[in-house]
Protein backbone atom coordinates (compact mmCIF):
# COMPACT_ATOMS: atom_id res chain seq x y z
CA UNK A 1 0.00 0.00 0.00
CA UNK A 2 2.79 2.46 0.91
CA UNK A 3 4.53 2.23 -2.46
CA UNK A 4 1.23 2.74 -4.27
CA UNK A 5 0.53 5.87 -2.22
CA UNK A 6 3.96 7.28 -3.08
CA UNK A 7 3.49 6.20 -6.70
CA UNK A 8 0.19 8.09 -6.77
CA UNK A 9 1.95 11.13 -5.34
CA UNK A 10 4.54 10.82 -8.10
CA UNK A 11 1.87 10.74 -10.80
CA UNK A 12 0.25 13.84 -9.30
CA UNK A 13 3.68 15.49 -9.17
CA UNK A 14 4.30 14.71 -12.86
CA UNK A 15 0.92 16.15 -13.79
CA UNK A 16 1.51 19.29 -11.75
CA UNK A 17 4.96 19.82 -13.26
CA UNK A 18 3.46 19.79 -16.76
CA UNK A 19 0.54 21.93 -15.59
CA UNK A 20 2.90 24.50 -14.05
CA UNK A 21 5.01 24.58 -17.21
CA UNK A 22 1.88 25.21 -19.30
CA UNK A 23 0.75 27.93 -16.88
CA UNK A 24 4.12 29.68 -16.99
CA UNK A 25 4.13 29.41 -20.80
CA UNK A 26 0.71 31.09 -20.95
CA UNK A 27 -1.17 28.04 -22.26
CA UNK A 28 -3.09 27.68 -18.97
CA UNK A 29 -4.53 30.95 -17.60
CA UNK A 30 -3.08 32.56 -14.49
CA UNK A 31 -5.76 32.74 -11.81
CA UNK A 32 -6.30 31.98 -8.12
CA UNK A 33 -6.94 28.29 -8.74
CA UNK A 34 -3.93 27.69 -10.98
CA UNK A 35 -1.70 29.51 -8.50
CA UNK A 36 -3.17 27.57 -5.57
CA UNK A 37 -2.11 24.18 -6.95
CA UNK A 38 1.36 25.25 -8.12
CA UNK A 39 3.31 24.60 -4.87
CA UNK A 40 2.04 21.05 -4.53
CA UNK A 41 4.31 19.67 -7.25
CA UNK A 42 7.23 19.89 -4.82
CA UNK A 43 5.25 18.43 -1.93
CA UNK A 44 4.02 15.41 -3.90
CA UNK A 45 7.53 15.01 -5.31
CA UNK A 46 8.85 14.80 -1.76
CA UNK A 47 6.44 11.96 -1.01
CA UNK A 48 7.53 10.08 -4.13
CA UNK A 49 11.24 10.52 -3.42
CA UNK A 50 10.63 9.04 0.02
CA UNK A 51 9.11 5.95 -1.60
CA UNK A 52 12.01 5.72 -4.05
CA UNK A 53 14.56 5.89 -1.25
CA UNK A 54 12.82 3.25 0.84
CA UNK A 55 12.61 0.92 -2.15
CA UNK A 56 16.33 1.30 -2.94
CA UNK A 57 17.75 1.82 0.56
CA UNK A 58 19.37 -1.63 0.80
CA UNK A 59 21.43 -1.13 -2.35
CA UNK A 60 21.80 2.68 -2.45
CA UNK A 61 24.25 2.78 0.48
CA UNK A 62 25.49 5.92 2.18
CA UNK A 63 25.27 7.88 -1.05
CA UNK A 64 21.56 7.08 -1.09
CA UNK A 65 21.07 8.45 2.42
CA UNK A 66 22.92 11.67 1.62
CA UNK A 67 21.12 12.05 -1.71
CA UNK A 68 17.73 11.42 -0.16
CA UNK A 69 18.29 13.93 2.65
CA UNK A 70 19.48 16.63 0.25
CA UNK A 71 16.79 15.92 -2.34
CA UNK A 72 14.07 15.86 0.32
CA UNK A 73 15.38 19.07 1.91
CA UNK A 74 15.51 20.74 -1.50
CA UNK A 75 11.94 19.69 -2.34
CA UNK A 76 10.68 20.84 1.07
CA UNK A 77 12.46 24.15 0.50
CA UNK A 78 11.02 24.39 -3.03
CA UNK A 79 7.53 23.90 -1.58
CA UNK A 80 8.18 26.77 0.85
CA UNK A 81 9.53 28.98 -1.95
CA UNK A 82 6.54 28.24 -4.19
CA UNK A 83 4.17 28.89 -1.30
CA UNK A 84 5.75 32.30 -0.71
CA UNK A 85 5.73 33.14 -4.42
CA UNK A 86 2.06 32.24 -4.87
CA UNK A 87 0.48 33.12 -1.52
CA UNK A 88 2.64 35.83 0.08
CA UNK A 89 4.34 37.91 -2.62
CA UNK A 90 1.08 38.71 -4.49
CA UNK A 91 -0.14 40.46 -1.33
CA UNK A 92 2.95 42.68 -1.07
CA UNK A 93 3.90 45.83 -2.93
CA UNK A 94 6.37 45.40 -5.79
CA UNK A 95 9.08 47.39 -3.98
CA UNK A 96 8.74 45.20 -0.90
CA UNK A 97 9.08 42.04 -2.99
CA UNK A 98 12.17 43.41 -4.76
CA UNK A 99 13.69 44.34 -1.40
CA UNK A 100 13.10 40.83 -0.06
CA UNK A 101 14.56 39.20 -3.17
CA UNK A 102 17.60 41.47 -3.02
CA UNK A 103 18.20 40.54 0.63
CA UNK A 104 18.14 37.47 2.83
CA UNK A 105 15.00 36.03 1.22
CA UNK A 106 16.65 36.00 -2.19
CA UNK A 107 19.74 34.33 -0.75
CA UNK A 108 17.55 31.71 0.95
CA UNK A 109 15.83 31.01 -2.37
CA UNK A 110 19.24 30.57 -4.01
CA UNK A 111 20.47 28.20 -1.29
CA UNK A 112 17.28 26.17 -1.68
CA UNK A 113 17.87 25.89 -5.42
CA UNK A 114 21.46 24.73 -4.94
CA UNK A 115 20.46 22.17 -2.30
CA UNK A 116 17.75 20.81 -4.58
CA UNK A 117 20.11 20.56 -7.54
CA UNK A 118 22.87 18.84 -5.53
CA UNK A 119 20.27 16.57 -3.93
CA UNK A 120 18.81 15.56 -7.29
CA UNK A 121 22.24 14.76 -8.71
CA UNK A 122 23.38 12.86 -5.62
CA UNK A 123 20.14 10.94 -5.24
CA UNK A 124 20.11 10.22 -8.97
CA UNK A 125 23.65 8.84 -8.81
CA UNK A 126 22.65 6.61 -5.89
CA UNK A 127 19.50 5.47 -7.70
CA UNK A 128 21.55 4.55 -10.76
CA UNK A 129 24.05 2.65 -8.63
CA UNK A 130 21.29 0.77 -6.81
CA UNK A 131 20.08 -0.93 -10.00
CA UNK A 132 16.48 -0.75 -8.73
CA UNK A 133 15.11 1.80 -11.20
CA UNK A 134 15.05 2.10 -15.01
CA UNK A 135 18.16 4.04 -16.00
CA UNK A 136 16.36 6.29 -18.54
CA UNK A 137 13.78 7.27 -15.90
CA UNK A 138 16.47 8.36 -13.46
CA UNK A 139 18.36 10.23 -16.19
CA UNK A 140 15.18 12.07 -17.23
CA UNK A 141 14.55 13.05 -13.61
CA UNK A 142 18.09 14.34 -13.21
CA UNK A 143 18.23 16.11 -16.58
CA UNK A 144 14.90 17.84 -16.00
CA UNK A 145 15.31 18.77 -12.37
CA UNK A 146 18.67 20.50 -12.81
CA UNK A 147 17.19 23.35 -14.89
CA UNK A 148 13.93 22.93 -12.93
CA UNK A 149 15.77 23.78 -9.72
CA UNK A 150 17.40 26.85 -11.27
CA UNK A 151 14.24 28.74 -12.20
CA UNK A 152 15.84 32.21 -12.02
CA UNK A 153 19.30 31.25 -13.30
CA UNK A 154 18.36 29.74 -16.67
CA UNK A 155 16.25 31.10 -19.55
CA UNK A 156 12.50 30.54 -19.17
CA UNK A 157 12.25 27.99 -22.05
CA UNK A 158 15.06 25.92 -20.50
CA UNK A 159 13.34 26.00 -17.11
CA UNK A 160 9.95 25.04 -18.56
CA UNK A 161 11.49 22.31 -20.73
CA UNK A 162 13.22 20.98 -17.63
CA UNK A 163 9.89 20.71 -15.83
CA UNK A 164 8.43 18.67 -18.68
CA UNK A 165 11.49 16.37 -18.92
CA UNK A 166 11.44 15.92 -15.15
CA UNK A 167 7.73 15.08 -15.32
CA UNK A 168 8.47 12.25 -17.75
CA UNK A 169 11.10 10.83 -15.39
CA UNK A 170 8.85 11.24 -12.35
CA UNK A 171 5.95 9.45 -14.07
CA UNK A 172 8.23 6.57 -15.07
CA UNK A 173 9.66 6.28 -11.56
CA UNK A 174 6.12 6.38 -10.14
CA UNK A 175 5.22 3.44 -12.38
CA UNK A 176 8.21 1.55 -10.93
CA UNK A 177 6.95 2.29 -7.41
CA UNK A 178 3.49 1.02 -8.35
CA UNK A 179 5.06 -2.21 -9.61
CA UNK A 180 7.10 -2.53 -6.42
CA UNK A 181 3.88 -2.98 -4.45
CA UNK A 182 2.96 -5.89 -6.71
CA UNK A 183 6.46 -7.37 -6.24
CA UNK A 184 5.99 -7.28 -2.46
CA UNK A 185 2.66 -9.09 -2.59
CA UNK A 186 3.76 -11.80 -5.04
CA UNK A 187 4.27 -15.23 -3.45
CA UNK A 188 7.90 -16.14 -2.84
CA UNK A 189 8.89 -19.47 -4.34
CA UNK A 190 11.85 -21.15 -2.70
CA UNK A 191 13.60 -24.32 -3.62
CA UNK A 192 14.59 -26.92 -1.05
CA UNK A 193 16.65 -28.94 -3.49
CA UNK A 194 20.33 -29.30 -2.65
CA UNK A 195 23.11 -29.29 -5.19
Amino acid sequence: MFYRVTAGAGLVCAGLLVFNALRRAGVVPENAVTHAVAPFAALTGLLMVTGLYLLARHTAGGLGVVGYVLNAAGLAGAFAVEYVLHFVFPLLAGGTVRGLLDGATGRAFLVTSVILMVGVLTFGAAALRSGVFPVPAVLLYMAGMVPGSLRNAVPEPVYLGGLVVAAAGVAWLAARLWGAEEDRTAPVVTSTARA
